[in-house]
């Protein structure tokens, strides 16, 4: 019997990879672990999927970063999965492999001239300002009336960052490309369409309640968007947080016509399905809806009514979908790892040994951190029941903890040398952490001069101590 620790590898160093190496380095197994992220620093969408303005949300990097500067979990960033290693390199080294790659992707959305120039998705508007380094630095902001498609905190950020003034934005880290093109941008309106009612919407209170504060941005609501059906009623009674949304949006809609003077406007729609994006020689000029009607239950039907809104781009928000993994089962349709409770599972729906997922690509784009960490719980779960050998709720320690140790080459520094063979220019964490010490001697000017985006080639050079300002 071998008496090494259980070698274990999570893909994704975004909050779900975290948490999910977090809570199997406190259980009873001795075990060392690997997490590896394809992006040359870690902590995902939390560090490159909420908006600047929300430095309360990034916060939650703090956390994060206290984990993996323990020194138990170890960081191998820039290391890109399918390209850089397979699943079979990962089998030699590891006993058992963790996903948690989420979902960056925009969700489609098959309507007429979805395509046209002009419309865009919201996932890689919000990499942009958030200065992710594999997206271009600069964005076309050149429509005065725009259109984002979505109820859901996604499509108040984007419709928040393209209608608030750039100027409002110097407090917070907007990198200086994105404060520029910002400045540039001729906005005036900005519309928000939600298929169902306001009792259905998915923002969250505190993210709705902000759009109210935002200097010289009115929020305009028409009451003809608004009806409450028992689904409705039912919605508000049983949830708090629908009750404070669904009077947010009351209050806005009765508010006097008269006071609205502000330069730019952001509009919100209710009961507008999208049915086609409108254009001329290409380019958007324009949104047309379907109207839609409450059904009892809360469920919408379109009622053949159609409205046209002249707008010169549309972003649609309408939620994210995971991508693929080579070799990994792929359920197409719900954009997710195909797996049972955690276990990945062929598509014949048996178990495949040793190979798990937890996050977004484990269940799909929904939920908030809470989620994120029960799911990396039960996940975990299962891989320390599997290695233990034991069935679903029997103790762990009734198993054999020093079980499912199957990778050939056991020791750490195996896959260190693999990857430099292959020219891959691993970051570990003391190689995040003199990235991260340059990044913040770029904000320490913020009040001299904006920050800039670190491109990937010299965030890599940072991390080896190869970079000369």
């Amino acid at each position: 019997m071998s008496t090494r620790p259980l070698r274990v590898a999570v893909v994704g160093a975004g909050p779900a990879g975290i948490y999910a190496s977090d809570i199997l380095s406190k259980t009873d197994l001795d075990v060392s672990i690997d997490l590896f992220e394809r992006l040359p620093a870690p902590f995902g969408l939390v560090r490159y999927g909420v908006a600047p303005d929300h430095p309360r949300i990034k916060q939650i990097i703090v956390a994060l970063h206290k984990v993996l500067s323990r020194g138990d979990i170890r960081l191998l960033a820039n290391v890109d999965f399918g390209t850089d290693v397979k699943l079979e390199d990962l089998r030699q080294f590891y006993d058992a492999v963790i996903f948690s790659t989420g979902a960056i992707k925009d969700a489609d959305l098959n309507i007429p001239g979805i395509d046209l120039d002009g419309s865009y998705g919201a996932a890689d508007f919000v990499s942009w300002f958030d200065g992710h380094p594999d997206v271009p630095r600069t964005w076309p902001l050149e429509a005065r009336e725009i259109a984002v498609i979505g109820a859901g905190n996604v499509a108040l950020d984007v419709a928040r960052i393209l209608a608030k003034h750039p100027k409002d934005l110097l407090v917070t880290e907007i990198p200086a490309n994105v404060y520029e093109g910002l400045s540039a941008s001729p906005v005036t309106d900005v519309h928000v369409f939600a298929r169902r009612g306001p009792a259905q919407v998915k923002f969250s209170p505190l993210e709705l309640r902000e759009l109210g504060h935002v200097p010289d941005v009115d929020i305009i609501v028409y009451p003809e968007d608004y009806d409450f059906d028992e689904g409705s009623e039912a919605a508000i009674n049983s949830s708090n947080q629908t009750k404070q949304v669904v009077k947010t949006l009351t209050d806005w809609a009765l508010d006097d016509p008269e006071t609205k003077t502000a330069s730019r406007r952001l509009h919100l729609h209710f009961l507008h399905q999208p049915h086609e994006v409108l254009g001329e020689d290409g380019k958007v000029t324009g949104f047309r809806t379907e109207r839609t009607a409450l059904q009892g239950d809360g469920t919408v039907k379109g009622t053949g009514e159609f409205h046209d809104f002249p707008v010169q781009a549309v972003y649609r928000a309408v939620g994210y979908f995971g991508s693929p993994l080579s070799e990994i089962p792929y359920d197409e349709h719900k954009g997710v790892i195909s797996n049972r409770e955690g276990r990945v599972v062929d598509l014949d729906g048996e178990q495949v040994p040793g190979v798990y997922a937890t996050g977004w690509i484990k269940r799909g784009p929904v939920g908030l951190i809470g989620h994120t960490k029960s799911d990396a719980s039960e996940t975990v779960k299962h891989l320390v029941e599997d290695v233990a050998g034991v069935a679903d709720g029997v103790a762990p320690a009734e198993g054999d903890l020093f079980g499912g140790r199957t990778a050939p080459q056991g020791d750490p520094e195996a896959i260190t040398a693999f990857l430099a063979d292959k020219g891959v220019d691993v970051i570990e964490w003391s190689g995040w952490e003199l990235l991260d010490a340059h990044e913040r001697s770029l904000g320490e000017a913020e009040q001299r001069e904006r920050i800039k985006v670190v491109p990937r080639d010299e965030m890599i050079a940072v991390a080896k101590g190869e970079h000369r300002a």
